[in-house]
């Protein structure tokens, strides 16, 4: 599918969010979550489903096993009630090793679940890898140099100041700030249906006016923190990109190149 249509859609859906929706804090691994609701939805058609819901009290014995614990969460979240939210508040504030992740599932879909009850109204859940505060989420940003050399202490200061700047422009905050070699990470939260293609857009075209050192490219994501294997591909995938279309002008007669790719590589 297009980047910049999938972009759009994506936008479009962020507008009809309701202002009532939740966002999930904690940073837990993607695959994890997926894993906890098809697992729900899954054990929740069970006929032991009821059974798991009413042993509450051996979340807190430690000899049952963790594969035990994780149907009784699932079980206690589904249902809208105090007592069984209550539970999982106690566990989720002591849980087993290992069941961490699990627990703070359990216990953000009971949340859920009991507000949706009590206030009569349908509640909204977000969830990402890399989680949020408040009503916002946080992202991982990779800035791509676009020489084989670190920043200079003036770029680099440049890029921090400017990028700190629209953050606080947009009601964000500024976590990190790393520099390396060849590329430089941030991570920022920023609310939800902040404009991060025209945010980040912004920051690159300001710094590229005094020296043209950053890629109109770059990566935002919120699924994960990339470890540096990671970028140092995606590096090498812009290196050869820029190598072909070199080798793409000079066949053309030498005509000159411009890179000016709009999608910034979203997730």
């Amino acid at each position: 599918m297009d980047e910049e249509f999938l972009y759009n859609r994506i936008r479009e859906a962020l507008e009809h969010i309701p202002s009532n929706f939740n966002v999930l804090e904690e940073q837990i691994d993607v695959q994890l979550q997926m894993e906890y609701f098809k697992f729900a939805r899954k054990f929740r058609k069970k006929k032991d489903m009821k059974l798991a819901a009413e042993m509450g009290d051996l979340l807190f014995e430690e000899e049952v096993p963790s594969e035990m614990k994780r149907k009784i969460l699932v079980a206690l979240a589904s249902l809208p009630e105090v007592e069984a939210f209550r539970t999982i508040e106690r566990y989720f504030k002591a849980p087993d090793e290992g069941m961490k992740d699990w627990a703070t599932l359990a216990f953000q879909e009971s949340r859920m679940l009991l507000q949706s009850s009590l206030l009569d109204e349908q509640q909204v859940f977000i969830s990402t890898g890399l989680g949020g505060k408040g009503q916002k989420l946080r992202y991982f940003i990779v800035f791509l140099n676009r020489e084989g050399s670190g920043l200079t202490a003036m770029q680099a200061k440049l890029l921090h100041d400017e990028l700190q700047y629209v953050v606080d422009q947009n009601s964000g905050e500024l976590e990190e700030f790393s520099e390396m070699m060849d590329y430089t990470t941030a991570q920022v939260i920023l609310p939800l249906k902040a404009p991060l293609k025209e945010i980040f857009r912004g920051v690159i075209t300001e710094c590229n006016q005094y020296g043209n050192f950053l890629h109109e490219d770059m990566v935002i994501t919120n699924v994960k923190r990339l470890s540096p294997a990671e970028i140092v591909e995606i590096l090498n995938q812009q290196k050869k990109e820029d190598a072909d279309a070199v080798d793409g002008t000079e066949e053309a007669g030498n005509a000159e190149y411009f890179d000016d790719t709009d999608d910034p590589g979203e997730d």
